[in-house]
């Protein structure tokens, strides 16, 4: 092991994010990458970096994890993000998605090491977005709720830990079986298949490129607090398929409006989330990429990726 490289442990390196983060990171030579996730490694890159499979349900597990590693960084982006899932099993969701945190606060803390978590614009209600990092928490579903008790729960162990909240991650990576807003609607309408999109819920959706260069920004300047991470146009979830379908010159008449009642999310989703993120702009240099800009570099990565 290279003691004179900092260790960053990328937990949920299988996910979305986790993979463009192996990515992105093994390029940085001043730092040694170890990547975990509960199943074995499916990132499209396999080198330049030590992979560990480990269940993050089990504490034992993970804190020999620690021991094992010892990382000076970690980035924790391992959780259960399913409203239906949260819902459905409590129990599983209190220990993926707080005690983990907690625990890995607790390592930061002992050794004073650095943590940066990822949250989720879900912390809110949607009755008053765009929001702003001090504005005050009101989850409406479960996912929503055992996010801010791990925010609650990572701040109680005093560790220096930088909160990322995020919207509607979008992108593309190596994994063919990860899917997202854009790969699915791009695919359905190419497959000429009628979609149902929903036309009263409004994000900021998040290039997943952009969100893992916000991670390494904060874990390149120490950040500490709480940071919200999105894009910077404030559309419907239909307005962003509509936006798809433009850009790739598919049927847009094979999009059908439907409003969140009708799919039995009209009380257990935000309506209008979105951030204001001059805090992000300012103390970590973040730089959202324009949506349809994400587009085109998505375009591009089909290539590198073999998609």
């Amino acid at each position: 092991m290279d003691k004179l490289k900092q260790t960053i442990l990328i937990t949920g390196a299988n996910g979305f994010l986790g993979q463009k983060l192996v990515e992105k990171l093994i390029d940085k030579l001043q730092y040694r990458i170890v990547a975990t996730s509960k199943s074995e490694n499916r990132n499209f890159i396999q080198k330049g970096y030590t992979y560990i499979p480990c269940d993050f349900t089990n504490m034992d597990a993970l804190q020999a994890l620690l021991d094992e590693v010892q990382p000076d960084k970690i980035i924790h982006t391992a959780a259960m993000s399913s409203v239906e899932a949260c819902e459905k099993d409590p129990t599983l969701c209190e220990k993926v998605n707080i005690e983990t945190v907690y625990q890995l606060g607790q390592y930061c803390a002992r050794h004073d090491k650095h943590l940066i978590h990822l949250s989720t614009d879900f912390v809110f209600d949607g009755k008053e977005g765009p929001y702003r990092e001090s504005d005050t928490t009101n989850p409406c579903n479960a996912y929503g709720e055992s996010k801010v008790t791990s925010e609650t729960r990572l701040s109680s162990t005093g560790c220096r830990a930088a909160i990322l909240r995020t919207i509607l991650v979008y992108g593309i990576n190596g994994d063919r079986n990860r899917s997202n807003l854009v790969l699915w609607a791009k695919k359905q309408l190419e497959d000429n298949n009628r979609i149902n999109v929903v036309s009263d819920q409004w994000r900021m959706p998040t290039f997943v490129d952009d969100l893992a260069d916000a991670c390494i920004l904060a874990i390149e300047k120490e950040a500490t607090g709480i940071y919200h991470i999105s894009g910077d146009e404030m559309m419907s979830v239909l307005d962003a398929v509509y936006h798809i379908a433009d850009f790739w010159h598919l049927d847009r008449t094979l999009i059908n409006p439907i409003r969140a009642v009708d799919i039995g999310q009209e009380n257990n989703r935000p309506r209008k989330t979105g951030f204001i993120l001059d805090k992000a702009k300012a103390e970590l240099g973040y730089s959202p990429t324009p949506f349809i800009k994400s587009l085109e570099e998505i375009e591009q990565q089909f290539s590198f990726y073999n998609r």
